[in-house]
């Protein structure tokens, strides 16, 4: 079964543009990937292509040997960023045709299911309103009466952050936007209730004292903190470990690990409580369920980062299925009215949760002429913040 082509879509998402890949073989049978990342995606884009020249003609039932190959014929480019979304994209597609070549859905591929509802978590579920507590509170019970019993935001996030030039001194807060940050959590562990978890973000862009000043302040409130997300970059693993050791919250960290090789250095140094890698940028299906596997070693749980397009959302719920140290997925909540009309199903979801069918491979395909018709933004624009 030789590749005979791959095809690359730019698509405008809600947030960023969606980086999707089909595989096609000479058997007919043709397999979805997604590479989306950010900033940054026509780079992604360019970086599909050049590795989908790199695939054709080769067999694509050699699943490890395809990813380890382009691994290290192009671990040149380093260990992370395009080449890793690129492999990723790759890699989930060729799981797609694999079990679609078989009859089977991926999962079981994988082993089996543990399970075959996937339990998510809401993201992307404050953006009709402004930054405001009455805005969050409203919004934060919506994301309850649909089922969801936990949601993420930043709290920080207009606050703080802006994606261009005016970066705030050393990372760090005033006083003002620290009571912000806290009046806006409040006000949505109160409109949740005790019951909901609330994932804190903080997208690394605390300096360390800040990082921990702020889980300290954030503690007082004894709401449901799911996990306190990013209090360092993953370039420094014993600053995660050191601020982890002094703050009550549960640490997650992992959307910025590509690799296997990355996430043992969270894990051996006990950094982190969770670990969250992101399917499209981590290396894929094979790459993820790797990771999750070494992640069991240290007794440490997975809770994909997923705030990406519906290949993502699909293919990290198969890996998810099949691995015994699972917690939650994140889901975007609030999309692109085109994301399940481009689908040949929609999006299995309610009530919180994601349910897997028993088609082959993926269980879905896209309409070419769909992602065609919402072609992504190749420059971004200035006052388009990115971290909310």
């Amino acid at each position: 079964m030789k590749i005979t082509a791959v095809k690359t879509f730019l698509v405008e998402g809600i947030k960023y543009n969606w980086t999707l890949v089909k595989v096609e073989t000479d058997s007919g049978i043709h397999g979805w990937g997604e590479a989306t990342n950010w900033p940054g995606s026509p780079l992604v884009e360019a970086a599909c292509q050049h590795v989908g020249q790199f695939v054709i003609g080769h067999d694509a039932r050699r699943i490890d040997f395809l990813w380890t190959k382009i691994y290290r014929d192009m671990n040149w480019l380093g260990q992370a960023g395009p080449l890793l979304s690129a492999i990723s994209a790759i890699d989930i597609a060729l799981w797609d045709i694999k079990g679609k070549a078989l009859g089977v859905p991926v999962y079981e591929l994988l082993g089996g299911a543990y399970r075959k509802r996937i339990q998510l978590y809401a993201n992307y579920w404050f953006i009709s309103g402004g930054h405001s507590a009455d805005d969050y509170q409203q919004q934060a019970r919506e994301v309850v009466a649909q089922g969801f019993t936990a949601l993420k935001f930043d709290p920080f996030a207009h606050v703080h952050y802006w994606y261009g030039e005016d970066l705030s001194d050393n990372n760090s807060l005033t006083e003002a936007q620290k009571r912000l940050a806290i009046d806006l959590v409040a006000a949505v562990a109160e409109a949740v209730g005790p019951e909901v978890a609330i994932a804190i973000e903080t997208h690394a862009f605390l300096n360390g004292p800040t990082a921990v000043e702020m889980a300290h302040r954030l503690a007082k409130l004894n709401f449901n903190c799911m996990w306190y997300e990013e209090p360092a970059l993953p370039e420094y693993p014993d600053a995660i470990a050191d601020i982890r050791r002094q703050i009550p919250l549960p640490v997650c960290v992992g959307e910025r690990i590509h690799s296997r090789y990355m996430a043992q250095r969270i894990l051996e140094r006990r950094a982190s409580d969770f670990l969250m890698p992101d399917i499209t940028r981590c290396g894929g299906i094979s790459e993820m369920r790797k990771i999750a596997n070494l992640a069991e070693v240290y007794n440490v749980p997975i809770a994909p980062h997923n705030p990406n397009g519906p290949i993502s959302s699909i293919a990290s719920a198969h890996v998810m299925a099949t691995i015994p140290n699972f917690f939650r997925q994140e889901f975007m909540l609030k999309d692109v009215p085109w994301r399940d009309t481009c689908m040949s199903h929609p999006l299995p979801v309610a009530d919180g949760f994601f349910t897997l069918s028993d088609r082959p491979g993926l269980g879905f395909d896209i309409s070419e002429t769909a992602l065609l018709e919402h072609p992504g933004i190749r420059v971004q624009p200035q006052d388009r913040n990115f971290y909310v």
